[in-house]
């Protein structure tokens, strides 16, 4: 399967890209981004074929019949990782909450949160490639607290592979920060910002597009990726838990095959809700997709009143910070395909120069029939954490507790709905020790004990030795040092 650009071409590049060229390289032209020339078609075939097969198996045969131009071998290799989850029979559980609700648990991985389910089996293959090419290369992150560490492990030690993380200080949990700066490896490089998470993808999206930045590369005999959601090797790997989903509710009775359900997401910068919208253009059976936002809610502004506007926003902080974004990079790649390359041209354009664009009355319908939005205060959110856990005794983080409103407001009772949970109670235990037990200002270890104390839950190793660990990385700086930083690292 060949990639095509979301933009439109330029003069200096290809038609289509391989998969290999379109994760190797992922901004396309104009600043666009590569999607598939076409998604394959799964249909009930395919589900029932995989109602009884594992998680690796349902990944396997999903990507093959993508057609990437990747070794099986090295695709096996890359799956295999789910084996080192807590559960290698069942890396995504679903949970049942309450009558209709069901939960995707993603965070059972290596760093805790749902970016690990893409990004283990995404940095096997990058390095590989890069091997297989005999080439070194950049991987440039910017994280508003779960991509960098899953990132940072994925690569760590790998062949043929440099990582510079970008992070806003102060943005992200104090868990979220350890598990990035206490990595050691020599080819990692975490880098804090003096700003917000938008401020570090804006300086990513510059230097992949920046010639200059690339030359200076080149002098170093180095090639530049990256390892957000910008990259559709990341995107690839998000369609499976959704498929794996749905499965998990037809085994469970909760459904029969063929039944639509809604998908609810909470949502920072797109992925994880392209990755449903993807799935159920390749033959899940979706009703609509609910985008659950905190007080960022710029997504929920989008779907119900078709305008993208960032003239008079500023990042809030929040409790929920993974969702503290305003610019929700994959949201370009559902305007191409609704749209069309010329039309997200425009509207990207107008986003860049102007900080807002606006749908048209008919581009709004067709947009909200894949979406419905609802945003979620951080109060509210914590209301919902100490309310599902007292009544059904399921603890969720503030991420996920966001979906209990859209769930509340946007979806029909007599509808099955699988919200998707992004990251385990540890990522951010002072939010939820508060929300639980109405303590002030705890430290995250004693947060952490009291949320175990209370919920009886072990606290994970991979946790509690975060807070013994050295602190390796320290560079703090402005954005405007960015570049000289990296170049300095390399």
């Amino acid at each position: 399967m060949n990639f095509i650009q979301t933009r439109g071409i330029d003069t200096n590049r290809a038609k289509t890209v391989t998969f290999s060229q379109a994760i190797l390289s992922p901004i396309a032209s104009f600043g666009g981004l590569y999607v598939p020339e076409k998604l394959p078609e799964l249909g009930e075939e395919f589900l029932n074929k995989h109602l009884n097969s594992s998680y690796k198996e349902l990944a396997s045969d999903m990507l093959a019949r993508f057609e990437i131009d990747i070794d099986k071998e090295v695709i096996d290799k890359a799956l295999s990782l789910y084996d080192k989850f807590d559960d290698r029979t069942n890396p995504v559980p679903v949970v049942k909450v309450k009558e209709n609700l069901y939960v995707s648990e993603l965070y059972h991985g290596p760093t805790r949160a749902f970016k690990d389910m893409a990004l283990q089996p995404f940095g096997v293959v990058l390095s590989s490639i890069a091997q297989r090419l005999n080439e070194n290369y950049l991987i440039l992150a910017a994280t508003s607290g779960d991509t960098g560490p899953a990132a940072l492990e994925t690569f760590k030690n790998r062949a043929n592979v440099k990582v510079a993380c970008l992070y806003p200080d102060g943005g992200t949990s104090d868990v979220q920060r350890l598990q990035m700066v206490t990595e050691d490896a020599a080819n990692l490089k975490v880098i804090g910002i003096n700003g917000v998470f938008d401020d570090a993808q804006n300086a990513l999206k510059r230097l992949l597009a920046s010639q200059s930045f690339k030359e200076a590369l080149e002098k170093k005999e180095t090639k530049l990726s990256a390892a957000n959601s910008v990259n559709f090797g990341r995107i690839i790997f998000q369609i499976i838990y959704h498929i794996h989903s749905y499965l998990e509710l037809v085994r469970q009775d909760a459904i029969t095959m063929g039944e639509k359900v809604y998908l609810n997401v909470p949502s920072g910068n797109f992925g994880n809700a392209l990755g449903g919208y993807y799935a159920w253009k390749m033959g899940v059976p979706v009703e609509k997709i609910i985008i659950s936002s905190n007080e960022n809610n710029v997504l929920t502004r989008l779907i119900r009143d078709g305008k993208y506007d960032l003239r008079e926003c500023a990042v809030v902080s929040t409790t929920s910070p993974a969702m503290d974004i305003l610019k929700s990079s994959n949201v370009e790649r559902v305007l191409f395909d609704l749209f069309g390359a010329k039309r997200t041209k425009e509207l990207m354009n107008d986003l860049e120069e102007k900080n807002v664009y606006e749908l048209s009355s008919d581009e709004l319908n067709e947009l909200r029939k894949y979406f419905d939005a609802d945003f979620c205060t951080g109060i509210e959110g914590k209301k919902y954490i100490k309310q599902i856990f007292e009544k059904y005794n399921y603890l969720m983080d503030p991420h996920t507790a966001t979906c209990i409103k859209s769930y509340e407001t946007c979806c029909k009772a007599e509808i099955k709905t699988i919200a998707y949970s992004t990251a385990e109670w540890t990522k951010f235990s002072p939010v939820i020790a508060n929300a639980l037990t109405g303590e002030l200002d705890t430290k995250d270890m004693d947060a952490l004990q009291s949320i175990s104390d209370v919920a009886n839950l072990k606290i994970p190793a991979m946790i509690q030795e975060l807070f013994t660990k050295p602190t390796v990385q320290k560079t703090v700086i402005e954005k405007e040092q960015i570049e000289e930083e990296i170049l300095k690292f390399l």
